[in-house]
């Protein structure tokens, strides 16, 4: 069966997932991190990708993009996997694939569900125990977003620079956002949406997506079983 192509629409955002193959290390120093970093902003760059967040974990990475063009993401991860990949065989002496096939995506309601997709990403370090707060994990946004640290990959969405008029202000309000936890079902719905290339959103915000793609972007509701069944 074909695979449907992916949803791409120009400055609409996108939550993005690539693990390794069979959850394998695809980092295995701050080199590598950096490295991959480094090549995330020459073609985030090169294919116009804004970068709003980013959580580079041992064994895949998350990113939540906006592209100004229909093929911007596609192609910029594209050739950042193949370069990365080019890297890491030649470091570490292998040969073979490092990723779990094509990367996985969702688009996002910016209106109602950016800032939450942020925190998910960024808290990522923190549900994996590798660090209490997530200003204590090196290679994530939260230094850009809840820090208001400089960044060369940094974009800041509208979403986020309306939260203040300065950059301290909309660091400071961004903090406050972390004091509690992100519910259960916030969590399950983002898994859900990225895992099934639904749409993160509102009902009006994935009807409006569905209209502009023609594909169907939420899960349908189960009916009530049959007593005959």
């Amino acid at each position: 069966m074909a695979r449907l192509p992916r949803i791409c629409l120009p400055g609409i955002s996108q939550h993005i997932i690539q693990r390794g193959n069979n959850r394998q290390i695809c980092f295995g120093s701050d080199d590598d991190f950096a490295a991959y970093a480094y090549w995330l902003d020459e073609f985030s760059r090169k294919y116009h990708v804004a970068i709003h967040a980013w959580v580079f974990m041992t064994n895949h990475v998350h990113l939540l993009v906006t592209p100004e063009t229909a093929d911007g993401i596609s192609k910029m991860m594209q050739s950042l996997g193949r370069q990365y990949v080019r890297y890491f065989n030649y470091t570490y002496r292998r040969t073979g694939t490092l990723w779990e096939g094509r990367f996985k995506s969702c688009v996002v309601d910016a209106e109602n569900y950016l800032l939450i997709c942020q925190r998910y990403i960024e808290l990522n370090p923190v549900r994996a125990n590798m660090v209490s707060l997530p200003n204590e994990y090196k290679w994530s946004s939260y230094a850009a977003n809840g820090l208001g640290l400089d960044s060369k990959l940094y974009t800041p969405h509208r979403a986020y620079t309306e939260l203040g008029s300065s950059v301290e202000e909309r660091a400071k309000i961004y903090r406050q956002l972390f004091h509690g936890h992100l519910d259960d079902v916030l969590i399950n719905d983002i898994r859900n949406a990225l895992n099934k290339s639904m749409a993160l959103g509102d009902n009006r915000f994935k009807q409006a997506v569905e209209e502009l793609t023609g594909r169907r972007l939420s899960e349908l509701k189960r009916g009530p079983k049959s007593k005959l069944a």
